[in-house]
């Protein structure tokens, strides 16, 4: 899979929640986000053509316009990425990006009982 740059991924993100756009609908409702307020119509565009040759999305011509879909599933990038993520700043440990975040006290007590939860079921599945 290709990299996807950040603003990239602010693009295919809208792409995942709503669906199906025209260009002309992606950069109105991008210009309006915190990310894509200061981007113009062109830059835009570009970003969608690079998802395109990513192979991250797909488009349809549409009269005098493009309506464009993610064709990368969403779970599918973030589970890549995240094992990428850890990876390259792990080594491929999880403990220790976990023990970071419970160190800086960013771990919440929900987001605990979910790990857990989570060790559980591997256990489970994995004993």
């Amino acid at each position: 899979m290709n990299e996807i740059s950040n603003a990239e991924l602010v693009v295919l993100n809208l792409l995942w929640q709503r669906g199906t756009l025209t260009s002309a609908q992606a950069v109105e409702v991008l210009q309006q986000t915190d990310a894509g307020k200061d981007w113009h119509e062109k830059t835009i565009k570009t970003l969608l053509s690079r998802l395109v040759k990513k192979q991250a999305i797909g488009f349809e011509k549409q009269g005098r316009g493009y309506c464009y879909f993610p064709l990368l599933e969403q779970e599918s990038y973030q589970r890549q990425a995240s094992h990428s993520f850890i990876d390259r700043l792990f080594s491929g440990r999880l403990a220790p990006l976990v023990a970071g975040f419970a160190k800086d006290k960013s771990l919440t007590a929900e987001d605990a009982a979910e790990l857990q939860k989570l060790l559980d079921e591997w256990k489970d599945n994995n004993a």
